[in-house]
């Protein structure tokens, strides 16, 4: 029988055809790359300008990230206030993911051994150093605080630093993930999950947190909401919400808060505390996470604790100032078993992805955490509202 090529290609398409999904290519990139990437260079305070650069040449452990979106994180918002990390001129944006539009010949696999290819959706976590602590044969060994992060970077011959761009280049020694399976939203909620994921993990190291815990979660901002849907997807049910606005309170019950406390209702904290106790039904909590960033709300927090109970402290990502406390009746006399959490572990990094899942699996809306998006020519705007607090989680998000 002669069979054309012609024919066989077509015979062929049909069988794939038919396949449907159990067939699966190596996803495609869309689009040519461009000569130049824009960034958003933070050149003073409380202003970005939008600066184009040539796309470098890829090493050959390099790969170019073609920028979906980025979250605004508070960091961010205090850099552009203020640069306290005199980091000026840079381009920030650390809560970032897009698709991997070309790679360097030595690239195979992310930092988990999952194949990378072209199209793949990716995010990043640290940058390594020469530190013997941070490495992926004992994740646990040091948080991120001693690595490099892309979007805190000075600014280089490169440019292509941080997520607040079209482009970024990710360096060889750089961690990165392929996270295809997961929607833009949920990756652009990344980074700051993982912060509550590794909060919960040292919260866990106390021996007091536990299934049927009774936690209060205090400021409900995108840090306390999201500590909320970690504990609810770990099975805690009763949780306390403490924060100052009503719209935020009335989210902690989408995350899965049972109770909520709206302080501004309380004159002094002996008052605030018999009402976290009342919403527990006269009992006080057995374990707290103090998520602000206000010294005033550390020392209340104590009060809100029983006799052996713990405290997880994350609310402070820079130096917010001095808290006043009473060791002996604070600490000492209640015996209260006190973890420090800042950022993550790389091993907090890949356990947030189950995470995502997880809260998506059991109903948590976690993706209307995100109110604003706004496009990188937008990134001022994006940046006053952060500082405003008019929305939740603010983002940038490339079409």
């Amino acid at each position: 029988m002669d069979i054309k090529s012609a024919d066989i290609e077509k015979i062929v398409r049909q069988v794939l055809e038919s396949m449907g999904s159990e067939t699966k290519s190596a996803p495609k990139a869309a689009g040519p790359i461009p000569a130049k990437s824009r960034v958003a260079m933070l050149t003073k305070t409380e202003h970005f300008d939008i600066q184009e650069y040539p796309i470098p040449e890829l090493g050959d452990d390099d790969i170019l990230v073609k920028v979906e979106g980025c979250g605004v994180c508070g960091t961010d918002a205090h850099e552009f206030k203020r640069d306290p990390f005199s980091l000026i001129p840079v381009v920030l944006g650390h809560e970032g993911t897009g698709e991997i539009v070309k790679m360097g010949k030595n690239v195979k696999k992310d930092s988990a051994g999952k194949p990378l290819n072209v199209g793949d959706k990716v995010v990043t976590c640290m940058i390594f150093k020469d530190n013997p602590d941070i490495t992926m044969f004992d994740l646990n060994k040091q948080n991120v605080g001693g690595a490099d992060v892309y979007g805190l970077l000075p600014d280089d011959d490169k440019h292509l630093n941080g997520w607040f761009s079209d482009y970024i280049l990710v360096r060889g020694g750089s961690t990165i993930f392929n996270v295809s399976d997961l929607d833009l939203d949920s990756r652009i909620l990344i980074e700051p999950c993982a912060v509550l994921i590794h909060a919960v993990e040292r919260a866990k190291t106390t021996g007091i947190l536990r299934f049927n815990s009774r936690v209060v979660v205090q400021g409900c901002g995108p840090i306390g909401l999201i500590c909320i849907a970690v504990l609810r997807t770990l099975g805690t049910e009763n949780i306390v919400a403490v924060d100052g606005e009503a719209k935020r309170l009335e989210f902690a019950k989408l995350m899965g808060a049972s109770e909520t406390v709206n302080f501004k209702e309380h004159k002094g904290v002996e008052a605030l505390a018999g009402a976290v106790k009342d919403a527990f039904g006269g009992y006080l909590a057995d374990f707290a996470f103090q998520c602000t960033g206000s010294p005033v709300a550390h020392a209340n927090i104590y009060k809100f604790i029983r006799n052996g109970g713990g405290l997880c402290e994350l609310g402070f990502f820079i130096n917010g100032g001095d808290a006043t406390i009473n060791p002996h009746f604070d600490i000492c006399s209640k015996e209260i078993t006190t973890v420090g959490s800042w950022v993550y572990t790389l091993r907090d990094y890949v356990t947030t992805f189950d995470f995502l899942k997880r809260a998506k699996g059991i109903g948590l809306p976690l993706e209307k955490l995100i109110t604003h998006k706004y496009p990188l020519d937008k990134i001022n705007e994006a940046l006053e509202t952060n500082l405003k607090m008019e929305g939740l989680k603010i983002a940038i998000v490339n079409e």
